[in-house]
């Protein structure tokens, strides 16, 4: 439609108006030949180049000052976008959707701009699916929580890697919920249900155990203190948990990279990608200030990284089709345990707080 009418305004400069679009570098553009000047869309940005307009990409402006571009409704849609820049999927967004124990119904809202190299994530924290089902038992009730993420359109790797903490967020989804994969709850912490904040203590309970209880809805998801729902998991309801067909990209991680749902197509087949994390072998300690017991998953401490044991690397992710990606898994660590690329501040907790993720609703810690 921006091209339409971009080539009825300026039919002098847009010629002809028949022009291919391609995709170039992030970019819809057009090059119209009779006058060599490209135009191009990067998100909700326009931009011009070449012929009359001279050799310096020059802005346009957004497409929403040129056309009417209309909110669209995503309710319960299931992705298919499979496009690594996050650039492509610019634009405002809604949902209508029910917290079902309650009873009431609330609005999803998530905006998403371009602003020079990042794209920029405006939410109010509701997903795009009902939630709170009979299998839940959240804590706080679902509030809508304003929260705005950044993330680079080209993301690059670091010289090393950075292990995903209480203080920093991990991924926004294309639904603009989060996730946030770590508990605040360990053993011989409090109740071990909160507060354990130190980043280095042992036995941190892993909420998507299911020999803890942490209250998570049929979405792997619960809430914050402050109400936030965020998801510790698969969000499923965002992709085909039986695809026919590879995985779409669901969100971006704190560093830019994408985070892909669970199916990749492997020699003419479809298949769930796999972590290369396993349960430790024999029993934890039984000394003092641990759990004892057999490795069986409780804790995240239970789990350990053998290189090539299956498909992913250290963060649960890898390069496909020359491209590096994170990828949602049905075992530990989930959905990412690291990032290959430099988390956005954005993603940082507010005031640097740590523990952000409550620990198992009432009743004292989880079952051991």
């Amino acid at each position: 439609a921006l091209f339409d009418f971009a080539e009825a305004t300026y039919p002098e400069l847009l010629s002809p108006p028949a022009a291919e679009i391609q995709e170039i570098q992030g970019f819809y553009v057009r090059h119209y030949t009779d006058t060599d000047i490209y135009l191009g869309i990067q998100g909700d940005n326009v931009y011009a180049i070449g012929g009359a307009v001279g050799p310096d990409l020059i802005s346009v402006g957004k497409i929403g000052s040129l056309i009417t571009v209309s909110d669209s409704d995503i309710t319960d849609l299931l992705l298919s976008n499979r496009r690594e820049e996050c650039s492509y999927y610019a634009e405002n967004r809604f949902s209508n959707v029910s917290d079902i124990k309650r009873g009431m119904q609330f609005t999803g809202s998530l905006k998403i701009t371009v602003e020079g190299e990042e794209c920029v994530f405006v939410s109010n924290s509701i997903p795009n699916h009902n939630f709170n089902d009979s299998s839940a038992a959240f804590a706080t009730n679902v509030s809508e929580v304003s929260a705005e993420f950044r993330t680079p359109i080209d993301p690059v790797f670091a010289s090393s890697t950075t292990a995903i903490s209480l203080a920093t967020d991990n991924a926004v989804f294309l639904n603009g919920v989060k996730l946030d994969l770590l508990a605040a709850g360990c053993f011989g912490v409090g109740d071990g249900n909160i507060g354990c904040n130190d980043i280095n203590q042992p036995w941190r309970y892993d909420p998507m155990s299911p020999l803890t209880m942490f209250g998570t809805d049929a979405n792997n998801a619960h809430t914050q203190p402050d109400g936030t729902y965020h998801y510790h998991g698969n969000p499923k309801a965002l992709f085909d948990q039986n695809a026919m067909s590879a995985s779409p990209v669901i969100g971006f991680a704190a560093d830019g990279f994408p985070v892909f749902g669970s199916y990749i197509e492997d020699a003419g087949q479809v298949r769930a990608v796999s972590s290369s994390f396993r349960l430790r072998s024999g029993s934890r300690s039984n000394a003092a200030g641990n759990p004892g017991g057999s490795y069986d998953g409780t804790f995240v401490d239970d789990y350990e990284f053998i290189s090539g044991s299956g498909d992913l690397d250290e963060c649960n992710g890898m390069m496909r089709d020359g491209s590096y990606g994170y990828y949602v898994t049905d075992a530990y660590p989930w959905v990412l345990a690291c990032f290959k690329g430099t988390p956005n501040s954005s993603f940082d907790k507010a005031g640097g707080k740590t523990g952000g993720t409550g620990g198992p609703p009432g009743g004292g810690p989880p079952p051991t």
